[in-house]
């Protein structure tokens, strides 16, 4: 049985993180059970998540996780698709993981109203009296990952400029297809889904939101792929 170490379900979506949201669906398109362990933290090799346990290997981030499924398992992901589909598959599967991303947990993490309904809540079970210090020093660090990355340089409307045509590219290659290849989800479908879902989460309000949302296909997809996928999550 294959342990997958994730967050946990929180904010409308089977896992709060859009990396282990992707390794549970990768699982479920190779057809692989696996059951979620959601303490591993401390002790995940890249001092992240997601990880996953297969009977005894252990393997961290979720792209390897991937690779690792596609040898140990003689699962290919991308079957039927052509040398530049799979080419266009990975592209915008690492738009969304490293581009997309950073401006999303900029909005999450920067932004009070998001951190109150969000991310904040990560530090309910620390003590009250440190709790404001803990929050801080966490805070600090995002904003010193986010600005090392570049996310943290722009203002809110280079910024929404930015992620705004991540999404509007994502709608652009989806189109009227129900994956992103037409009839069968490929490997960046799971990645895609978890950003596009991410995005769409009721808990949040951003600009990025509202570009999704005015996306319909992309909200048709992420409700196509819950019930594909997640049909027994409330």
């Amino acid at each position: 049985m294959i342990i997958l170490y994730g967050f946990g379900p929180a904010r409308g979506l089977p896992d709060v993180s859009p990396f282990v949201m992707k390794v549970m669906v990768l699982l479920k398109m190779a057809g692989l059970p696996y059951e979620e362990d959601h303490d591993g933290y401390s002790r995940a090799p890249k001092g992240k998540l997601p990880y996953v346990d297969d009977d005894g290997a252990i393997v961290a981030d979720s792209t390897l996780i991937r690779w690792h499924l596609e040898k140990a398992h003689g699962v290919d992901f991308d079957a039927g698709l052509s040398p530049e589909q799979r080419a266009a598959s990975w592209a915008a599967e690492k738009m969304c993981e490293g581009h997309l991303y950073w401006f999303v947990a900029r909005g999450r993490w920067m932004d009070n109203a998001n951190f109150a309904r969000g991310p904040g809540k990560i530090f309910d079970g620390v003590p009250a009296p440190i709790r404001p210090l803990v929050k801080a020093m966490v805070r600090r660090k995002v904003a010193g990952a986010l600005q090392a990355q570049g996310a943290g340089r722009y203002d809110d409307a280079e910024a929404t400029a930015l992620a705004t045509r991540d999404v509007e590219t994502l709608a652009t290659l989806l189109g009227e297809r129900p994956y992103f290849f037409g009839e069968k989800p490929c490997a960046a479908d799971a990645s895609l889904f978890a950003f596009v879902a991410g995005v769409l989460a009721p808990i949040w309000e951003s600009p990025i939101k509202e570009a999704a949302e005015r996306q319909p296909n992309l909200v048709a997809y992420r409700d196509r792929m819950m019930r594909e996928y997640f049909s027994d999550f409330e």
